[in-house]
């Protein structure tokens, strides 16, 4: 059992055979937290599902915008910054509906920044550019896709580093650098095989037969 329940129930014991209410608070506040990460989680196996085919799930919007409410209510940056990036996630990939993702994805940039969280702030980050791509605004979406990788190198994330150069083998292919565009392929290929990443191996695949 997590701990935090654990604690309401020992603060609920105290309250009633011991006339000691003064954990009562806290332990809302650790159920709160409980409800949060539980809403998260949830959410993100039923986007899983959604990616294997699933229909839309309204439940999915619902428990992050729950936990982002929870999160900020608690004051913390980091847990919201991850809502806020699924709710942009949802609007993005699920609604198709950028002019709503991007908002979210903004805010979730924002707090992650300010949490000092490079990994959520890498995920905002590749998805800002995704929507300035799906916009024709290349530039602007290499300029996010190449941050974001930035910070997935400083932490090691190779696998989201080889996600992102597909991406950016798009790019580059579409602003006429094709030479560039087979470099990146070629760097996105070995770091892939080298991470294991087979889903995004056959991402890179597929770009460079676009090529």
């Amino acid at each position: 059992m997590d701990e935090r329940v654990k604690n309401a129930g020992l603060a609920y014991d105290r309250a009633i055979f011991n006339g000691d209410s003064s954990g009562l608070a806290a332990a809302d506040s650790g159920l709160d937290a409980v409800e949060a990460d539980l809403a998260v989680a949830r959410g993100r196996l039923i986007h899983a599902r959604f990616l294997e085919g699933a229909d839309e799930d309204p439940r999915e919007l619902a428990l992050f915008e729950r936990a982002a409410e929870l999160y900020a209510v608690a004051g913390n940056l980091r847990g919201e910054a991850e809502a806020l990036f699924w709710i942009g996630i949802f609007h993005q990939l699920v609604r198709r509906d950028n002019d709503a993702a991007v908002p979210a994805f903004e805010r979730s940039r924002d707090l992650a920044t300010r949490a000092d969280d490079p990994l959520t702030l890498s995920y905002s980050l590749r998805h800002l550019g995704i929507a300035e791509h799906a916009a024709g605004r290349l530039a602007a979406a290499r300029e996010r896709l190449a941050e974001s990788t930035r910070l997935r190198r400083e932490i090691g994330l190779m696998g989201g580093v080889a996600a992102n150069l597909v991406g950016l083998i798009y790019i580059a292919a579409a602003e006429g650098r094709r030479t560039d565009a087979l470099a990146l392929a070629d760097e996105a290929e070995a770091i892939a095989e080298a991470a294991d990443a087979r889903a995004i191996l056959r991402q890179v695949h597929e770009a460079r037969e676009a090529l």
